[in-house]
């Protein structure tokens, strides 16, 4: 494996917050996991059963694991569908330590009448083997996907479109939000339910638990602003939190324990912002902050506690590719609990394109480190946290 200089130093960032002796300091080593093509979607779960976090690819052709801690590539799939792979999803849902995995292709950023796939891998004895692709019903425009806890303890596969059928450019019939269940037998037909059927544009949308039920829910960024998804006896609860065109969606909690949710505005956008949750039930989030309005092409956010502070921090990173400029990666860092004042760092530039992030612990220190696919600049990077 080709290293150079870059991903050899080890970068210290200094976060300066309002007392000197509150300055939390991250540090962080870079290092290049493999050469790809594009790197549309990243996943991290434990895929052997080792009890170790793996990388989990959807890159152009292939869908590929990366075995911790040697990080060697097993390919799963590859050419299941004539167009681009797409997106990835990867969960243990059957309670055996061993991640199942979808994944979506066919992809056509402009089309919105005919492609798009959505698969199922049935695994071999051998994880490290090609893998069987079940295909499933899909909507044109398949673009993201996650497994989420049901309110029977199991997992459902809820899979985003792009676009609605027909549509163009956001006018015309809204996308589906479809939930599938999984049958006893994988290989059997999979019922599904639309969770929605209203949103435009919708890039990104995330899996969250914010009530005392078991099941999870889901915050979806589109055209029309985030919304909030749960599931109400044998329907959907649909909660509008923001209004603004939102492209990427996380969530996070303050250092006063409230939530925020990050966003990158519009799809493919320039802004990362800020809301926080309301104090009363069913208002619109406060926008608090917008971190930065000169993101190019942004287009992944993950927050996690990346400095060990008892609270979340935002990473964005943006590809520069539509919007021609130098890619990159930012943290910020809430200063107090308001949310209004933030401190920014970089973390990369020119070196990482990014086309997904996402932060997970992979070697077992307990601090949450990030990895990032990458389009143009073509690299799977993992930044480790070496922050004390």
């Amino acid at each position: 494996m080709k290293t150079t200089g870059w991903q050899l130093l080890c970068w210290t960032l200094l976060i300066t917050t309002a007392t000197a002796d509150e300055v939390p300091t991250f540090q962080w080593r870079a290092r290049t996991i493999d050469q790809i093509s594009i790197g549309y979607g990243v996943q991290l779960a434990d895929v052997d059963g080792d009890g170790k976090t793996d990388i989990i690819l959807a890159d152009k052709k292939t869908f590929q694991w990366y075995q911790n801690p040697t990080w060697e590539k097993h390919i799963i799939a590859r050419d299941l569908t004539v167009r681009d792979n797409v997106c990835i999803t990867a969960r243990d849902i059957d309670g055996d330590g061993r991640c199942e995995i979808a994944v979506g292709g066919q992809w056509n950023y402009r089309e919105s009448n005919k492609d798009g796939a959505v698969f199922y891998l049935l695994p071999p004895e051998d994880r490290t083997e090609l893998w069987q692709p079940r295909q499933l019903y899909n909507d044109p425009s398949t673009h993201r996907m996650h497994w989420a806890r049901n309110r029977s303890g199991g997992f459902d596969l809820f899979v985003k479109p792009l676009r609605g059928r027909g549509s163009v450019d956001g006018d015309g019939a809204g996308l589906r939000l479809l939930a599938y269940q999984m049958p006893a037998d994988p290989t059997d037909e999979w019922r599904f339910q639309v969770v929605c059927d209203f949103l435009h544009l919708s890039h990104n949308f995330h899996v969250v638990n914010w009530d005392d039920d078991p099941e999870e829910e889901l915050i979806v960024a589109a055209k029309e602003g985030v919304w909030h998804f749960d599931r109400r006896d044998d329907d959907w609860q649909a909660t509008q939190l923001t209004t603004e065109f939102a492209g990427e969606i996380r969530d996070g909690r303050l250092p006063d324990g409230r939530r925020f949710i990050a966003t990158v505005e519009p799809k493919h956008g320039s802004v990362c912002a800020v809301y926080v949750e309301p104090q009363r039930a069913g208002e619109l989030w406060t926008r608090r902050k917008v971190l930065d309005d000169g993101l190019k092409d942004g287009h992944a956010v993950a927050c996690a506690d990346f400095l060990g502070v008892g609270s979340d921090q935002i990473v964005v990173g943006w590809r520069a590719m539509n919007d021609p400029g130098t890619p990159g990666i930012k943290m910020f860092f809430p200063l107090g609990g308001n949310a209004e004042d933030w401190q920014e760092s970089v973390l990369s530039a020119g070196e990482i394109a990014v086309e997904d992030i996402k932060a997970a612990d992979l070697n077992g220190d307990g601090k949450p480190d990030i990895v990032a696919a990458a389009r143009q600049t073509k690299n799977l990077v993992v930044l480790f946290n070496t922050t004390p």
